[in-house]
């Protein structure tokens, strides 16, 4: 891949996806072998006006370690000198930009149970900064490099360099990157999401119904005044930004406590380095009463039962089947492409913003709106090319609004 591609691509992230204001500090989280690109984006982020870019280096090969040989107790402690760090940074209106380049197996065999106890403490400890990004008071982005590991689960039949070569191709095309002028692309990428997105909230629907033949039949309730978005989010201050780096949904949350039927993933999850296959959840009243999964069943079940809001629903997101990275036909064990070439649930934290005043709202009064708070947010994929959706008024009047994984409106 030339450096004129791969640093337009930095440029990119640096100037559209979190939006580097004069002045600014960012945080560039990524693994150390997605070292230069990361190097890439914080020259990006200075040139860009950051007045410092903070680099948060990962080693998945050194976490793995620490998850199969570290005590036991170290997975229900979280140091205080990273909440303090996190707050100094946040105090500061710090702008995130998270770079993925993970093996999706990089945790497989390593006990279920550690890795649900670590994220648990993790997220109850950096509730405030999770809540800044969720409720965009907080800019942030997400975009993604190759590695070695992953370009060779997906491409297994190449050798090592023609996988990173291959994957380095579908990761720039997917996330527009791969022209003259991505800056520019992005921006008609996303005024293309307003018309479908105004048809959404004027509608205002009071259930979405979702059904097709591998045996998703579900039905969910939509709090009043909610909100979809797609193309990209607005923080306080009204500065635009793109969280995630490609984007191909229209989503909002549905509510927490009405949700009845049963849904089956289409993909299977890559979470946290394990593969959870097969999929299988019922939900009654808002609520998961039954989940299993062919492959991971014991993750999923950690996801599920993380606390009280993770086994309720906190986002829903259509993708149509014309999607562009649904189009290459490519399994990237990776929420962030796979998520964007197929209609995905998340269980989990709902997105404050996705009613009407709701980043100004308390959780109890969220909660009194049926919108989930969790210390989790999982996306799982259920789309098909035979997806039909219907709208629903407060009448019970249906309004076909998806036909074979395509929108009709």
């Amino acid at each position: 891949m030339t450096d004129a591609i791969l640093k337009n691509y930095a440029k990119l992230v640096a100037v559209s996806g979190v939006n580097v204001q004069k002045g600014q500090p960012i945080i560039i989280a990524a693994d150390i072998s997605a070292a230069k690109f990361a190097r890439l984006v914080q020259e990006a982020c200075f040139d860009a006006g950051a007045s410092d870019v903070f680099m948060n280096w990962r080693d998945e090969v050194s976490a793995r370690t620490h998850y199969l040989k570290a005590a036991d107790e170290i997975f229900d402690q979280f140091p205080d000198w990273l909440v303090q760090r996190a707050k100094h940074y946040d105090d500061k209106g710090v702008g995130y930009v998270m770079i993925y380049s993970d093996n999706p197996d990089n945790l497989n065999g390593v006990d279920p149970d550690r890795i649900k106890r670590f994220a648990k403490i993790s997220r109850e400890k950096t509730t405030e900064t999770a809540a800044l990004r969720m409720s965009n008071k907080l800019r942030w982005t997400i975009c993604a490099v190759p590695s070695p590991s992953w370009a060779k689960k997906i491409f297994p039949d190449l050798d090592e360099c023609a996988a990173v070569e291959k994957l380095w191709e579908r990761i720039l095309k997917a996330s527009r990157a791969d022209g003259p002028d991505p800056i520019a692309e992005w921006k008609a990428h996303r005024e293309s999401f307003v018309k479908r997105v105004d048809y959404l909230n004027e509608a205002q629907f009071d259930k979405l119904r979702f059904k097709n033949s591998l045996g998703t039949d579900l039905v969910l309730g939509m709090p009043k005044e909610h909100i979809w978005k797609g193309g990209g989010s607005v923080d306080k201050d009204g500065l635009y930004f793109h969280p995630n780096m490609p984007t191909e949904e229209i989503y909002t949350a549905p509510d927490a406590n009405r949700a009845d039927g049963k849904v089956v993933a289409s993909l299977p999850l890559s979470y946290q380095g394990s593969l959870i296959d097969g999929i299988e959840i019922d939900f009654k009243d808002g609520k998961a009463v039954s989940y299993k999964a062919k492959e991971g069943d014991a993750v999923l079940k950690s996801i599920v039962e993380m606390d009280e809001g993770s086994a309720r629903l906190g986002e829903v997101a259509l993708v149509p089947n014309a999607s562009p990275i649904n189009q290459m036909k490519t399994l990237f064990y990776n929420t962030l492409y796979d998520e964007n070439a197929s209609c995905h649930l998340a269980l989990g934290k709902a997105y404050p913003t996705s009613i009407v005043g709701g980043a100004e709202m308390s959780l109890e009064e969220l909660a009194k709106r049926g919108v989930n708070h969790s210390l989790t947010h999982v996306d799982f994929m259920f789309g098909t090319e035979d997806m039909c959706i219907w709208g629903i008024d407060a009448d019970g009047n249906e309004t076909l609004i998806f036909e074979n994984g395509e929108y009709k409106f």
